[in-house]
């Protein structure tokens, strides 16, 4: 067993101070990186044993989605907070003359439209958790550790809400009145794909939830 280490604080106090970012896309991602870590201990835990047999292969799965997904999360955190700086940097360009007002309003808008993509990324990697590892895993890892596994599937739950919040207030931050219409038409396509991810992903919590419930 190790303590929490002053890298772990460091975080959270990065989280916790007036910069923008890291921000909520970030947790989103780190919430997601704590799901997998808790995929890759009940995976361990049913492989050690012979009583859990029949969910070794599962397992295994499991525990080699979730180990890359680990790293994955992680890079998801910092590349967030990275997009959404170069929105913040938008917003600090030049805009005294009509050339400047508009570059930095393209500027802005470009910057919001590219912030979608990590939360979207985020929340279509929750949603696979939920759905390629966690529903079938579910139904015969180590018994003993199914509440950990309830926690992983609540923690991606989350990240999808959260990334989801992202997504939305990222593409409502775009000015519509100066879009073109093949962007008006990329936002459309986000807003409905985050709509069908969240959607699915609540079904999916549902019926791990159930399948919790039932192994208590």
């Amino acid at each position: 067993m190790i303590e929490l280490n002053e890298g772990y604080r460091e975080i959270l106090d990065s989280i916790a101070s007036d910069s923008p970012t890291p921000g909520g896309g970030s947790v989103a991602a780190l919430s997601l990186a704590h799901a997998h870590a808790l995929v890759c201990m009940v995976a361990r835990l049913t492989l050690k044993s012979e009583k859990w047999k029949s969910g070794h292969e599962s397992a295994q799965n499991a525990l080699t989605l979730s180990n890359e997904g680990i790293s994955y999360a992680i890079d998801l955190a910092h590349r967030d907070a990275q997009s959404f700086d170069s929105v913040i940097s938008a917003f600090r360009m030049p805009n005294s003359t009509e050339s400047e007002i508009s570059d930095r309003r393209e500027a802005i808008q470009q910057g919001y439209i590219r912030a979608t993509d990590v939360p979207m990324e985020t929340a279509r990697s929750g949603s696979e958790l939920l759905g390629i590892t966690l529903s079938e895993f579910a139904t015969n890892c180590n018994a003993n550790a199914i509440t950990d596994l309830g926690a992983a599937a609540e923690l991606a739950r989350s990240a999808i809400s959260i990334a989801a919040l992202n997504v939305r207030i990222n593409i409502d931050s775009v000015n519509m009145t100066t879009i073109t219409s093949e962007t008006d038409l990329l936002l459309a396509s986000m807003k409905r794909m985050i709509d069908d991810i969240e959607s699915r992903s609540a079904q999916l919590a549902k019926e791990i939830s159930e399948i919790v419930s039932r192994r208590m």
